[in-house]
């Protein structure tokens, strides 16, 4: 069974919640997020209800702050847990909405877009196998963004409020 707490400070300290399937809104169990211990499951969290706002993967592991996570602030309102995976990988990356312009086929990592695309911008693309993590700069930094198989034909589609996307990687479940 998946398992989260959340607690309202750092270090594992002040009121906490523990969570064991998804929930749209968490506002009613704690006012901000400073620490996380995840016990089992990968959970994708969100800073808005309704999965909205910035993005974070967790594994199973103790993050003591926000800033563990790659967290903007003290936010996280929704959380749901990421299905477990098995199996290949392939996402298609697009140049320009609606799957047009360039387009590059990928079954493994991306550390730098640029290198590989010879653009900075993603705007659409189609998961065609497993789960995806974006990231707004090289090397898996900056904001977040969860793809699931399926289509997205323009940015906004996965979330993201600018077509730049600097790095990609599969999610691998521990």
């Amino acid at each position: 069974m998946e398992r989260i707490i959340f607690f309202e400070d750092k270090n594992f300290q002040g009121r906490s919640y523990e969570c064991h399937s998804e929930c749209p809104d968490l506002s009613s169990y704690f006012k901000r997020c400073n620490s996380i211990h995840v016990e089992s499951g990968n959970w994708i969290l969100y800073e808005h209800p309704s999965y909205r706002g910035h993005q974070y993967f967790l594994h199973r592991g103790e993050y003591h702050d926000f800033q563990k996570w790659m967290g903007y602030n003290d936010s996280i309102r929704s959380c749901r847990i990421s299905p477990q995976h098995q199996g290949s990988f392939r996402i298609r990356i697009y140049e320009k909405e609606e799957f047009r312009g360039q387009m590059m086929e990928f079954t493994e990592d991306c550390p730098h877009v640029y290198e590989r695309f010879r653009y900075n911008e993603i705007h659409s693309c189609q998961v065609q196998d497993g789960y995806w993590m974006f990231y707004e700069e090289p090397n898996y930094r900056g904001r977040q963004y969860y793809l699931r198989p399926g289509e997205y034909r323009r940015f906004s589609d996965w979330g993201a409020t600018t077509s730049r996307i600097g790095s990609f990687r599969r999610v691998h479940h521990l």
